[in-house]
């Protein structure tokens, strides 16, 4: 961690040490909105491929969402997914393969993500999102996701009227929310009395609990084959939580773990990019 990363988190953590002395409600509400806010937004200029494609814009709740979309009117339609903090400008290198293999492509920034407004991006936002451009650019039958964008891809399957037919690839999925807010706590190293608050906030924004945003939880309503890729060494989406997946022994989910790719590597990784258009 960078010097000013340690300044900047010393001050958030005192800052909600003295906020949290005064309002254990306030804290959390302010603790909910630093945990849905991206610290960091992908501004890195588009490769040449997206020269090439159609640019594509729509309203989320007012908010103007970017996109993009090559080879319109194929026959079949993949859905690209980013993770927190990332853009469709990072899967450039799928587009040439999946168009090759009689795709057309789609690809959007989330909400408070590259191109698109917003400062701020939650699971049920997400998902309405993969759903209007399901409804509006779609039918999408297949899904390329990443991190948190493979969470909100399987919540979204669960609205989505499909079949076996449909495919979904989740790469370094976040598996369970609750262990992502385990994690920003630790970080952010707010007790428990908060954490009861900002958990009944959740509720409250989205109409269940966090742990209702499980992919554990959703996957066994998907009917889609899927193709799940996790690294051992991933530390944002531990494979532990994956795990409890592939235990299920799921016939419609195949597993490939790797090594040494941890969470951003493995879906730029060759051989990883191979085997996702080999499964599509």
């Amino acid at each position: 961690m960078k010097l000013t990363e340690r300044l900047a988190l010393t001050y958030i953590r005192t800052k909600f040490r003295l906020l949290s002395s005064i309002s254990k409600k306030k804290a959390a509400a302010k603790a909910l909105e630093l945990f849905k806010t991206p610290k960091e937004r992908e501004t890195r200029p588009p490769s040449t491929v997206f020269h090439e494609a159609e640019e594509l814009k729509f309203d989320l709740e007012g908010i103007s969402i970017h996109g993009y979309r090559w080879n319109k009117n194929s026959m079949k339609k993949v859905l690209i997914v980013h993770g927190f903090e990332s853009s469709i400008v990072n899967f450039d290198h799928y587009v040439g393969p999946l168009i090759a293999k009689g795709y057309e492509v789609l690809g959007f920034d989330a909400p408070g993500h590259g191109s698109s407004g917003g400062k701020t991006i939650t699971a049920p936002l997400f998902v309405k999102m993969i759903e209007i451009i399901h409804t509006h650019y779609g039918p999408v039958q297949s899904f390329i996701a990443h991190s948190f964008g493979g969470l909100t891809v399987s919540l979204a399957l669960e609205n989505i009227n499909h079949d076996q037919t449909y495919k979904a690839v989740l790469i370094a999925p976040a598996t369970e929310t609750t262990t992502a807010i385990n994690q920003f706590f630790n970080l952010v190293q707010l007790n428990g009395k908060v954490r009861k608050k900002f958990d009944a906030l959740i509720t409250e924004m989205g109409g269940y609990p966090a742990e209702w945003y499980s992919i554990h939880r959703a996957i066994k309503h998907i009917k889609a084959q899927i193709l799940w890729l996790h690294d051992e060494d991933d530390q944002q989406t531990p494979l532990s939580d994956a795990l409890r997946v592939k235990n299920e022994n799921l016939p419609n989910v195949t597993f490939f773990i790797t090594k040494g790719l941890g969470h951003s590597r493995i879906y730029r990784d060759h051989e990883t990019v191979k085997r996702i258009i080999d499964f599509l």
